[in-house]
């Protein structure tokens, strides 16, 4: 892991896509805008004012959901927002990822210093020390419907905030809140008013999630170009179907961009050239080679739109009940995660077809009636060794789960709390989802880029172009070119980590500039 220095500010406006990988994933420090404490003070003092009216303001001096209705006195109301958050954290399962958890408050903190929400700064400024600190608050695998936004795994952080419920601190070690905070010198939190409310009702949980996933999948769709490069040399394909002015008569953004890449990658490529001109027998690819900008361009597409719907999300302050501008406490339903929950299937539908499309190349490599002169299964001495036939079976084994995945989440719900949250988003389900489908992903593309080097060894003494050269030789600093059958899994797994770390697309990159 990398540690930022330089911190991240939070004020009322929206973070950018950077900061929340950075804090999530690099430690980066965070810091709060003194403005907009001033005016998350101020909308305090409106909330101040509602708790002492005799008549019920929701989430003031009422119960909850259900209990919206029911008045709770002035004494009984910090036991009111404790309860809520101790009986919220009601999550189950395995321990959700630091990133996802960090992510998480991080997002909820830029919702607390809008001023919508009615919290005291000492809020704000505690959510802040626990991230400074390095403590993560245990948030589980289940519990979150995605409405009200994601509750239980909101809830669990607000208990880390009271002091209460488990984290882990800085190095890992599981520990109570209480003795974390006390550790780190930080004071628990004794909720007032409104406070539990504006710490669990928001979508935090699945938009970080889609923040890191967006993240990722720009880094493995530019690899997925980078894959299908390789494997159209080694195969002895042609670049003539990526020409800009063919992709041009279909004016998709995304497929554009795949195009270029393609070409960039397949430049000047010997391989190609080998069998370039009239008397090249082959008429045209394989859709898995020919139209992988039509899909990998689909698939940046489609997070373009994901990204837009992030942005906006971003720029939000969920919540309810909500402090308006002008002063007014209104209940709304912006919690609801459909928007999110929508794009996060949206993804794995795409990381499920670029999976697909990539297991396909792989297969070809193999099949000695489809490879081109390669041997069967790519294996050293036919019969005896099976090359790299397992290896096509991993990443068959890998699409066909990807595929069930890209089932989406959010076309279910189930009524909860006696039928007042009776539509949700399961926009939490979509995310926990789409987290497996991008490890999928990245480990198909690592099995063809392992594949089409040692289809590109074998076509020696031809030699590829000087991008897909670096990947290859790259690939062969962590597993060997062919040979006798050895134990495969140790070299996926490291060629897996050079797709995950991003090495590959470097690789390719150091040579071509920039790829998108």
């Amino acid at each position: 892991m990398n540690l930022v220095t330089v911190s991240v500010t939070v004020g009322t406006g929206p973070l950018e896509f950077a900061d929340i990988t950075a804090v999530a994933r690099q430690e980066a420090p965070v810091a709060l805008d003194a403005t907009a404490l001033e005016g998350v003070a101020a909308t305090r003092r409106i909330i101040e004012g509602l708790a002492q009216d005799v008549h019920p303001h929701y989430g003031i001096s009422t119960g909850f959901g259900a209990l919206a209705t029911t008045f709770i006195e002035s004494d009984r109301r910090a036991q009111l927002q404790a309860s809520l958050v101790r009986s919220h954290a009601a999550g189950s399962g395995p321990e959700v990822e630091r990133e996802v958890v960090r992510a998480l408050m991080l997002l909820r903190l830029s919702t607390l210093m809008t001023g919508r929400t009615g919290v005291r700064p000492v809020v704000a400024e505690t959510y802040a020390a626990l991230l400074n600190a390095g403590i993560t608050p245990v948030v589980h695998e289940y519990g979150s419907l995605g409405c009200s936004g994601d509750l239980a795994p909101l809830a669990h952080c607000a208990l880390a905030v009271m002091g209460e419920g488990r984290v882990r601190d800085a190095s890992g070690t599981l520990m109570g809140g209480g003795d974390a905070l006390a550790a780190a010198g930080i004071t628990p939190v004794v909720l007032a008013e409104k406070e539990g409310l504006a710490l669990i009702n928001g979508t935090d949980g699945m938009l970080g999630m889609l923040v890191l996933a967006l993240a990722d999948l720009s880094r493995l769709l530019t690899t997925a170009d980078i894959a299908a490069a390789m494997s159209v040399e080694a195969l002895l394909g042609t670049d003539a179907a990526f020409a800009a002015d063919l992709q041009a008569l279909r004016p998709q953004l995304g497929q554009a961009v795949s195009a270029a890449n393609l070409r960039a990658l397949l430049a000047d490529s010997p391989l190609l050239a080998s069998h370039a001109g009239p008397d090249d027998p082959t008429v045209q690819d394989a859709y898995s080679l020919r139209c992988t900008p039509q899909v990998h361009g689909a698939a940046r597409d489609t997070m373009h739109h994901a990204a837009l719907i992030a942005g906006r999300e971003l720029a939000s302050a969920v919540d309810n009940p909500v402090v308006t501008l002008d002063g007014r406490v209104r209940s709304n339903g912006n919690f609801h995660g459909a928007p999110v929950g929508y794009v996060l299937d949206f993804l794995a539908i795409i990381a499920a077809d670029v999976a697909s499309m990539s297991e396909r190349r792989t297969d070809r490599h193999l099949d000695a009636s489809r490879n081109k002169g390669l041997p069967p299964f790519l294996a050293h001495e036919v019969g005896v060794d099976s090359g790299l036939m397992i290896a096509q079976y991993t990443a068959a084994g890998i699409v066909s789960e990807l595929k069930r995945l890209a089932v989406p989440a959010s076309v279910d719900s189930i009524p909860s709390s006696a039928m007042q949250e009776d539509h949700v988003s399961m926009g939490w389900a979509a995310a926990r989802k789409l987290r497996h489908s991008i490890d999928g992903l990245g480990r198909v593309l690592a099995i063809e880029v392992m594949t089409a080097s040692r289809s590109l060894d074998l076509r020696t003494p031809l030699a590829p172009g000087a991008a897909t050269g670096a990947v290859r030789a790259l690939v062969r600093t962590v597993a060997d070119g062919p040979g006798h059958d050895r134990f495969l899994s140790p070299e996926i797994e490291a060629i897996v980590g050079l797709v995950a770390t991003g090495a590959v697309r470097d690789a390719a990159v150091g040579v071509v500039g920039a790829l998108v």
